[in-house]
């Protein structure tokens, strides 16, 4: 996925500034050039990823691998608490899952809420619902401030202003 043009990034401030700024953050991570996906942020404290698991996401049984259902928990909760931190990049420390279904090919829509902390320490739960709106996962994870600013990051590209 190819980052959006800093040029034609309409003038936002405030908390909707920082909400596209982690979006782009999450679509120039070179990891999504692998899952394809797209991050919506709406309000502090949630967000929603869509994307499509395909045939090369699949291990041997012909259903989704663990990694896709890691990957897309781990981020949703991880953007949900990093929502609510605009000035460190959080990293997680602590992730647990639990997988309920196998996933197939389709459209798929990972959930993130933020649960509790807002000091060091973040809390976060996350969920996979299929195209009928089915859970096929769900993730709690511990996310901590680290010391990457997050104006730091290339892909963290704040508004134009005009």
């Amino acid at each position: 996925m190819t980052p959006p043009d800093p040029d034609q990034v309409v003038a936002e401030s405030g908390e909707a500034a920082h909400f596209r700024a982690l979006e782009r953050l999450y679509t120039s991570a070179p990891i999504n050039r692998l899952f394809p996906s797209t991050l919506n942020i709406a309000e502090a404290g949630v967000c929603t990823i869509s994307f499509d698991v395909v045939e090369p996401h699949f291990h041997a049984a012909g259903a989704a691998h663990g990694t896709v259902y890691f990957k897309m928990l781990d981020d949703a909760a991880f953007y949900a608490a990093n929502s609510l931190v605009n000035d460190r990049f959080l990293l997680t420390t602590a992730f647990n899952m639990l997988l309920t279904r196998p996933m197939g090919a389709g459209p798929i829509r990972a959930e993130g809420r933020w649960l509790n902390g807002r000091r060091r320490v973040f809390v976060a739960e996350s969920r996979l619902l299929d195209a009928d709106g089915e859970e096929v996962a769900r993730g709690t994870g511990t996310f901590m401030k680290s010391r990457f600013p997050l104006a730091s990051l290339p892909g963290y590209v704040g508004p134009k202003t005009p």
